[in-house]
């Protein structure tokens, strides 16, 4: 009964995009001695491209350095066995010893907690699936009124997120889904929807924040798209007096209140709902245990949508405690400039000259100091630096009242600069801000500051940020990593590859809990995903699925004896011809690799026949695997084809091309077939296996 629910397709697919999603890594980024990790000999030191030439056939390899200094030239048609090592940081990662057996115990014992875990989470996942739900209704026109009143147009990861949000709120089961966008990538709109559609179908819903900043400006902007409506926002804070908390409290067991958001606040009053049917919780990993485990027993049995900009991997432990659907949405809004960050020593006169730019051109600026006991004098000093400029100060020492005024004032350009704590890092969203200052930016951590940095770009002017130390020289290691990530990201979506930086400086184990972890240090993050895709996908399937099955279940092996690689002369720069290798490895599809191909001849001109014979060799790697062909080997006048035992092959059409040349053909055993021919050159030969292959697969 339990294998019958797992094979529900919602359950199929969630598992497997929050198992897959974002799981590969660039190969252009790759850095000489970085730790990466080959599926069959363990985690060794990357040492550069190298090319090979046996026979008059070059290949090009990665070189590989293990323990002992052994090295390990790996083809590039082979990449796809090679994945970046995460675990522990890159000075501590564990070297292996070629032909030592230790690897192979390594991955069995990996192999086995990934089933563990896999079973704990179809277990919980099945559990909330049979859950019975409130079933949304559409209201289709109203809902189509509210979505006009939105400003902008729709991204299309914008587009597709809600739409995955609606149709879970249709179903009679209760979402719980994930979505995960970088700050200031429109998650805000996505909640409003959601909450028009609960509003409409008479249900309350609850907005759960980790800081009264974030409270104060969700109720504006809700507040502000909810007026041509007959919906009751209120805000549950600190800010609020007692005489308010009891009001709301009121009116949300009445049924008065429609949407309520607030701070752990909420957890700590004993609110009796009249109608709950949807809880947005924004920046989960902000509450502690205690909070996550309240929300758990208060919010039962209902529609539960968490938003997060918080790097990818964070949010992976969710997946070791709890299944949810997952949603990405990794393009920007229309118009938005990417930040310019800079990364100088602290100097007085480089503050003035930032802040002086900014508000010439009538913009303001954050200027974030982390010490609340000298932040008063920091504000004076600027004050006598740069007399033109308005200052005041913010931070979470000060009265409520005069913390909300102060905020109040910044939005509506009454000063220029705020200085303040990281009080900031999430829920202020000033446009007119486009200037941060971080002091001492070095002590602050790699989500804080991708955070912080987020506060500014929001609108369509270019938006600045200063990441400012105060000494070069006695900034510590993993700061320096800190700080050489968020300067060194120069595209949108940052937010997913400083999850690979928060987990290269850092670690698992601080991540995802040393319990969860220690098995992954050892064999790499990105294996050990790979293992627990396999083992969820078995379980599903209620097949046995041996250690010995996975190392079977690679690509094909093809040795056709003819260089294909992009050569030197053709592609110069190293790790461009690694990031075009890594995206023939990654290919899933011929058409991939048709685009591939028009990708380099835009860029490089037209394919030398080494890259010709690269996708083509490609492209019969991934049929072979599709059909079930184990290994093709060939020369200029013969060569066979060794399916494997449940090869997928269709008889009927094999049989066909047989007779197209009879003489060609011989069974040498049940599952290896021969081939006897004289070709004129390579490329024929080549493009004659291809063929074949692509018609036995139709």
């Amino acid at each position: 009964m339990l294998i019958k629910k797992l094979l529900k397709k919602n359950l199929i697919q969630s598992i497997n995009n929050t198992i897959t999603e974002k799981n590969t890594f660039d190969l252009s980024q790759l850095k000489i001695n970085q730790p990466i990790v080959h599926f069959e000999h363990g985690v060794g030191r990357y040492q550069g491209l190298i090319t090979i030439t046996i026979r008059n056939i070059k290949t090009e390899c990665i070189m590989i350095n293990y323990a002992e200094n052994s090295k390990l030239y790996v083809p590039i048609s082979y990449l796809y066995l090679v994945s970046k090592y995460i675990g522990t940081s890159e000075d501590n990662a564990p070297l292996h010893k070629l032909g030592n057996d230790i690897w192979n115990k390594e991955k069995i014992k990996a192999n086995k907690k990934a089933y563990d875990s896999a079973a704990i989470l179809l277990n919980i996942y099945s559990h909330r699936i049979s859950q019975k739900g409130f079933s949304f209704k559409k209201y289709n026109d109203q809902y189509k009124i509210f979505c006009s009143h939105f400003p902008f147009k729709l991204t299309f990861d914008q587009n597709n997120v809600i739409n995955s949000v609606l149709k879970d709120m249709y179903s009679p089961v209760p979402m719980d889904r994930l979505i995960c966008g970088d700050v200031g990538f429109g998650k805000t709109e996505i909640a409003m929807r959601a909450s028009f559609l609960a509003t409409i179908n008479q249900k309350q819903v609850v907005i759960l924040v980790p800081t009264t900043l974030l409270a104060q400006q969700h109720f504006y902007n809700f507040k502000i798209r909810f007026k041509s409506w007959p919906t009751k926002v209120m805000i549950f804070s600190r800010f609020q007096s007692e005489t308010e908390c009891n009001k709301i409290i009121k009116n949300v067991n009445s049924g008065k209140t429609n949407i309520l958001i607030g701070t752990h606040k909420i957890l700590l009053k004993n609110l009796k709902w009249k109608n709950l049917g949807l809880l947005i919780i924004d920046e989960e990993h902000k509450f502690g245990v205690h909070h996550k485990e309240k929300i758990k027993s208060i919010f039962n049995n209902i529609d539960v949508l968490t938003l997060t900009a918080t790097p990818i991997p964070r949010t992976l432990n969710m997946a070791f405690t709890g299944m949810r659907d997952l949603s990405i949405i990794s393009t920007p809004p229309e118009n938005r400039k990417i930040v310019k960050t800079f990364v100088r020593e602290f100097n007085y006169d480089l503050v003035r000259k930032a802040i002086l730019k900014e508000i010439l051109r009538g913009g303001q600026v954050y200027y974030i100091y982390n010490d609340v006991n000298k932040i008063n004098s920091k504000r004076i000093k600027l004050k006598y630096l740069i007399p033109e400029a308005k200052i005041k100060l913010g931070h979470g020492q000060l009265n409520s009242k005069n913390l909300e005024l102060i905020i109040n004032d910044f939005y509506y350009k009454r000063f220029d600069v705020l200085v303040c704590t990281t009080i900031i890092e999430t829920g202020i969203d000033i446009p007119n801000a486009n200037t941060i200052i971080i002091e001492n930016a070095d002590h602050l951590g790699l989500t804080q500051l991708h955070q912080l940095r987020g506060r500014v770009g929001r609108s369509q002017n270019q938006a600045y940020a200063w990441l400012l130390i105060s000494s070069f020289k006695n900034m510590t290691r993993d700061a320096k990593k800190r700080i050489d990530a968020i300067s060194s990201i120069k595209n949108f979506s940052s937010g997913f590859e400083l999850s690979n930086h928060d987990l290269e400086i850092r670690g698992v184990g601080e991540i995802l809990g040393n319990n969860q972890s220690g098995h992954i240090t050892k064999i790499g993050f990105s294996l050990y995903m790979k293992f627990l895709k396999n083992a969820i996908k078995n379980l599903k399937q209620g097949t046995q699925f041996t250690f010995n099955d996975m190392l079977n279940n690679q690509y094909p092996n093809i040795e056709l004896n003819v260089s294909n690689l992009l050569p030197e002369y053709y592609i110069q720069q190293v790790n461009n011809r690694l990031l075009f290798y890594n995206k023939i490895s990654m290919a899933n599809s011929l058409l991939e690799l048709d685009e591939i191909q028009t990708e380099l001849q835009n860029k490089f001109g037209n394919l030398p026949k080494e890259g010709m014979f690269l996708i083509k060799i490609s492209k019969m790697r991934l049929i072979s695997k599709k059909i079930g062909i184990k290994k093709i080997k060939s020369n200029n006048k013969e060569g066979y084809i060794e399916f494997s035992k449940k090869n997928k092959v269709n008889i009927k059409i094999l049989l066909s091309e047989f007779q197209k040349e009879v003489n060609c053909w011989k069974f040498d055993s049940s599952t290896r077939l021969k081939f006897c021919k004289n070709f004129q050159d390579e490329t024929k030969r080549i493009n004659w296996i291809l063929n074949m292959l692509i018609n036995i697969n139709s």
